[in-house]
């Protein structure tokens, strides 16, 4: 492949699956190089994603993800970037080849994986905001949102707002068995319903806050 692609995933506490997401896509032609940007991790996520064979790096302390993803960004020369998330179950190299094919053909600037979420939601979320952590895009796309938008859930409105506002081609594709280790595995139920409510209200406030910075022409 004559274009470069670059996998970039940022992982906080993320242990016991990032093994396996470095592992997939190391083992796929379609990518090149698997960058794993450690946020501050307490655990051992950056010794497994080391041993699995990605290039690490460790930050001292928790950033959050827009920030991994730029300290990510920041190491690679690649002209299209990947964005894994690091608590992915049942990634695969076909996965892989349908996120990264239609940009490195040039049909679309970004494209969004839809994950397995059972027959109904999965066609549900194809009418929904495009959230997904699996985004592959052409590096202009990410650089040319402000860092501030580039915050918690407000990245993926941003990018996907940026390509809109713009007419730029993008789209998304529904990855079938591919889930995630849930917030109340890592956390349990009652702080991870806690933090479904927080996301789905960050959510909510992150696609105004794009449209607003894009009506003050800050992007």
């Amino acid at each position: 492949m004559s274009i470069r692609v670059a996998a970039i995933i940022p992982a906080f506490n993320e242990e016991p699956t990032v093994g396996a997401v470095v592992e997939t896509l190391r083992s796929s032609p379609d990518v090149r190089e698997v960058i794993v940007v450690c946020d501050g991790s307490s655990d051992a996520t950056a010794e497994v994603a080391r041993a699995a064979g990605a290039t690490v790096y460790d930050l001292p302390k928790n950033q959050g993800k827009g920030a991994a993803m730029l300290h990510g960004l920041a190491h690679t020369d690649a002209s299209v970037v990947a964005f894994f998330d690091a608590d992915l179950r049942g990634l695969t190299v076909d996965h892989v080849a349908r996120l990264v094919l239609p940009v490195v053909n040039g049909s679309r600037v970004m494209n969004v994986g839809i994950r397995d979420r059972g027959p109904f939601l999965s066609k549900l979320a194809a009418f929904l905001p495009l959230i997904g952590g699996e985004r592959v895009m052409v590096r202009q796309v990410v650089e040319g949102v402000p860092p501030e938008y580039l915050q918690g859930f407000m990245a993926e409105s941003a990018l996907n707002y940026y390509c809109r506002s713009r007419d730029l081609p993008y789209g998304s594709v529904r990855l079938s068995g591919l889930s995630i280790r849930r917030k109340y595995e890592k956390v349990g139920w009652k702080l991870g319903m806690v933090q479904y409510l927080k996301m789905a209200v960050e959510i909510v406030g992150s696609m105004l806050a794009v449209r607003i910075g894009r009506i003050l022409k800050r992007f």
